[in-house]
């Protein structure tokens, strides 16, 4: 067998059930599915029993340890020369598997992974969502994929790894975030190529709200310092920039409030420019978001929501890095974890 298929979940039915019937559309028959349910208190197996007499699949049901020691658990299982890691919130188009054969016949690979994108039947915020981690205006496009002139880190939605490559290296760390990026780069490490593969990519839904994107964006900024303490030379100057943004806003945003504190208490409307003039930049910022999704998404209403979805991508992601920052670098705490709860809350 080349292929194996590993899902993790918890507490995800539904996901589930859309993800292994977009399986069963796979042009490729030559691959099994595990699923993992990793301690779960809403159970997918009676999903699982609906499709197991129309695709190899394999559901095996442990005690919660987070969805990183879920996909050790089920390559450990896995027969496949190959292992695709998927989350259980993506959807595979019918051409996900050629795409990734006809690459790796093409040219072969170590390690590799696909780009993400929003699908028709995603809700407004979704695609929302979905603009602000892959647009260029937000991320500069590395989660677009888009060819780069630098390293491709393939991340854990959508991520292949040869299977003895995987259990040589001992698969994901029990990071509690960016446990996918410290794999990518022990892969490096390890002498292995890795590629992207722009044809090989997935329907990602992400999170539904904007609470719930904050939370995972924060963690992504808790992440990318404890990678930093890790892996000094993985900090870039593109993983600042969430931060500077949101320094700056902040910045922005209080010499406004002086200035209108000032027109108050001075009584004249002279401090009127330092009252309006620093939301400009943060004006023309939210234009220029609102004009690239609408453009992107033909769709104004995803082209408004696209303007809190930035500002609450880049603002969270700073608030993490910037926490992180303060308790690791600046009072030398251990690696610490945001949120008590799984990550899958």
């Amino acid at each position: 067998m080349k292929y194996s298929f590993i899902v993790p979940v918890y507490n995800r039915p539904d996901e589930v059930d859309e993800l292994l019937a977009s399986l069963l559309g796979q042009t490729l028959a030559d691959f099994e599915v595990i699923v993992v349910e990793d301690g779960s208190s809403v159970p997918c197996k009676d999903v699982c029993d609906k499709y197991a007499d129309r695709l190899d699949l394999h559901y095996f049901a442990k005690p919660n340890s987070g969805p990183g020691q879920s996909r050790n658990y089920g390559v450990e299982r896995a027969k496949g020369e190959y292992v695709i890691v998927l989350d259980s919130d993506v959807v595979v188009p019918d051409g996900y598997l050629k795409a990734v054969d006809d690459e790796l016949a093409r040219e072969p690979a170590d390690a590799f992974g696909g780009p993400d994108r929003a699908h028709a039947s995603f809700t407004d915020t979704q695609k929302a969502i979905s603009y602000s981690m892959t647009s260029f205006f937000t991320t500069g496009g590395i989660r677009g994929g888009k060819k780069k002139l630098d390293k491709f880190y393939p991340r854990s939605y959508n991520m292949g790894v040869r299977r003895d490559v995987y259990l040589r290296l001992g698969g994901f760390s029990k990071m509690r975030f960016g446990e996918d990026i410290d794999f990518s780069i022990r892969i490096f490490e390890a002498g292995c190529r890795c590629r992207l593969f722009p044809g090989a990519w997935v329907w990602h839904k992400r999170r539904t709200d904007f609470r719930k994107f904050f939370r995972q964006v924060f963690n992504s900024g808790i992440a990318r310092i404890n990678l930093y303490k890790k892996y000094p030379e993985s900090l870039k100057l593109v993983h600042l920039l969430p931060m500077v943004f949101t320094v700056g806003v902040t910045a922005l945003v209080l010499v406004s409030a002086v200035g209108r504190v000032l027109m108050e208490y001075d009584g004249i409307d002279r401090w009127y420019w330092l009252c309006a003039g620093p939301w400009l930049p943060i004006l023309l910022y939210a234009i220029l978001i609102f004009i690239g999704s609408s453009v992107a998404n033909k769709n104004l209403k995803v082209g408004l929501l696209s303007v809190p979805a930035a500002f609450v991508q880049l603002y969270g992601y700073g608030c993490g890095f910037l926490t992180a920052w303060w308790k690791r670098c600046v009072r030398g705490k251990d690696e610490f974890h945001a949120f008590d709860k799984t990550f899958y809350n």
